[in-house]
């Protein structure tokens, strides 16, 4: 697993706000350049970096006198928008310094839901890395709300890793990796590999720090996400950075679990958000996660939520397990009709229209496991 790391050609990083500022709020400049000379070794042997850093909220804390992070929304919003162009700023002179260029990506976890904003921001991030500039990715801190948030940024790294297509994905943060307790819990021990992230049996509950706002149970999600679309992921303290990225033996890493899948369905399985549901019976969910088959009506036994054509739904097990997500063929009030009928007897009472299926497998992601 770690020999992937030292061979990868297109590498994302995500680095915490507590690992590039200070306590008080504000930007550590012996950080940031101790994460850059790490990142500038990772270029020179001929790799491609993606740099996931957040930091504009507390970067922003000490210019408007702030002591810890604000808990409403327009404060800060407000630190974000003074700290953005700080955290640039500091990442342009520092990669500059190495005659590197750097290009800032804001994004919303709208801007990745709605298939054609991906899009075009995986096309952006694909040109950066043409020109051979380090494309810089945050959440844009300024117009997303607590409804529409990433949540913190280790979700929004592992699909950006999807997007582009990453051969690893390095995690940094203000621990040296996961353990098998609170690390300061006597007896406790680093896991030193995970190879499915999803056994895992340990209790990651914990609030972050009092400047980010992440803790281990968001870097699990983007580790399962990452690893299940055959990314592998290392997490490890951000002072281990380079030996990290090398494929040393620091941190912890997760070994790739799944094969990579068309951009469509990735994008489906994480990026998107379920407008309903679907509840199907057995027989449906073995066809559509076994067989790969597409949903019939006949296998639907009820509709919930109110959705469009088009709208990604979640196909769900008779025991309430989340078992695929899709893009719904009908709309929530067309459905209702259709449950329990087989294609004739849909042509005979509704219509041609109505013979053709609920969900397509071309636009059908199903879950690595039920959830």
């Amino acid at each position: 697993m770690r020999k992937a790391m030292r061979g990868a050609q297109r590498v994302v990083v995500k680095v915490g706000s507590s690992s590039l500022t200070t306590a008080e709020g504000g930007i550590d400049p012996g950080r940031v350049q101790r994460l850059v000379d790490a990142l500038v070794d990772v270029r020179a042997r001929g790799t491609q970096v993606v740099l996931i850093s957040s930091g504009a909220i507390a970067a922003g804390l000490a210019p408007l006198g702030l002591t810890h992070r604000p808990r409403d929304l327009a404060t800060q919003q407000a630190a974000a928008s003074v700290g953005q162009g700080l955290l640039m700023h500091e990442y342009t002179q520092r990669f500059g310094q190495h005659g590197l260029r750097v290009g800032q990506v804001l994004l919303t976890v709208d801007d990745l839901t709605r298939m054609n904003t991906y899009r075009n921001a995986r096309r952006t991030l694909e040109t950066l890395l043409r020109h051979q500039a380090v494309p810089i990715v945050n959440e844009n801190d300024t117009v997303a709300t607590h409804e529409i948030t990433f949540g913190d940024n280790d979700r929004l790294a592992a699909l950006v890793a999807q997007q582009v297509r990453a051969d690893a994905l390095v995690l940094l943060s203000d621990v040296d990796g996961l353990y098998t307790a609170h690390p300061d819990d006597p007896g406790s021990q680093r896991i030193v590999e995970v190879s499915d992230v999803d056994l895992l049996e340990v209790d990651t509950h914990k609030s972050g720090t009092s400047i980010g706002s992440g803790g281990m149970t968001t870097k699990l999600q983007a580790a399962r996400i990452a690893s299940g679309a055959g990314i592998p992921v290392v997490l490890a303290r951000a002072d281990q950075a380079r030996p990290a990225l090398a494929g040393e033996d620091v941190g912890t890493v997760f070994a790739a679990v799944g094969r990579p899948r068309p951009r469509r369905l990735l994008w489906l399985a994480h990026a998107t958000s379920a407008r309903g549901r679907l509840l199907l019976d057995e027989g449906a969910v073995a066809a559509v996660t076994q067989r790969k088959a597409s949903l019939l009506a006949a296998g639907v036994t009820a509709v919930e939520g109110d959705f469009v054509a088009g709208d990604p739904v979640d196909l769900v097990s008779p025991v309430g397990k989340v078992v695929a997500r899709g893009l719904v063929g009908f709309s929530s009030h067309e459905l209702p009709e259709m449950l329990g009928r087989h294609s004739q007897e849909l042509a005979e009472h509704l219509g041609a229209q109505f013979e053709r299926e609920v969900v397509h497998r071309d636009v059908l992601a199903v879950l690595r496991r039920p959830r």
